[in-house]
């Protein structure tokens, strides 16, 4: 089945994005990155330094649940049948077809994190990304990447979880993934291959990025 994406279409969703940016900047962070990269590390060191500040924007999908995934926690897990009926009703900011199974991020879950003052964290695929930059929402862009597409190969298949078709087509994804980072696409690329420089680097990007905004629009 061959990839689909949904850009978001113009609705009070936005005006209510534009509305709170002018006050507090919550612009959206969509971190991306090959699968095994340290995404989930890092995500979550961040929102545990400063739970006041991030959180995230947990998606829906269609895959099963992993050992010790939660519901509502690391995904909001749905049969193809719901997930299809909320794709109709544009309920999804973005959504995306991968490795055989769906994703997607909910308008009205972005939505409340934004009006509690919260600046959501998405975990977003390639598609996803590029859905997000022509939906016209305002976002930020950190691409995470691994020293090398070896190293990448080893830390796969060091987590035990992925058979050897799934390793060859994540591996075949992340050249894909590092093709669309030289395009320009996001704006900030951080290479971890040191998990703590690599954080600094995050969260630099993150809170500073903020605070230059908010300094800026007080002008």
């Amino acid at each position: 089945m061959s990839t689909g994406t949904c850009c978001l279409e113009p609705s009070p969703f936005f005006h209510h994005a534009e509305r709170v940016l002018v006050h507090t900047d919550t612009r959206p962070i969509i971190v991306s990155g090959h699968s095994g990269v340290g995404k989930g590390t890092l995500i979550q060191r961040l929102k545990d330094n400063h739970p006041t500040v991030f959180s995230s924007a947990v998606s829906h999908t269609t895959r099963q649940p992993r050992p010790g995934e939660a519901e509502g926690v690391a995904y909001f897990f749905r049969s193809p049948p719901e997930i299809h009926t909320m794709i109709m009703r544009k309920e999804f900011v973005e959504h995306t077809y991968f490795n055989g199974n769906y994703y997607g991020t909910s308008k009205k879950v972005m939505a409340t994190l934004m009006k509690e003052g919260l600046t959501p964290i998405l975990d977003i695929e390639m598609e996803g990304v590029k859905a997000m930059r022509s939906s016209g929402l305002e976002a930020r862009y950190a691409f995470l990447k691994p020293p090398s597409l070896e190293i990448l190969e080893v830390r796969l298949r060091a987590r035990g979880i992925e058979d050897e078709a799934n390793i060859s087509q994540r591996l075949a994804q992340a050249k894909l993934e590092l093709e669309l980072a030289e395009t320009g696409v996001h704006d900030i690329i951080i290479v971890n291959d040191d998990l703590d420089e690599a954080y600094r680097q995050l969260e630099d990007f993150a809170i500073h990025a903020s605070k230059k905004r908010k300094a800026g629009s007080m002008c």
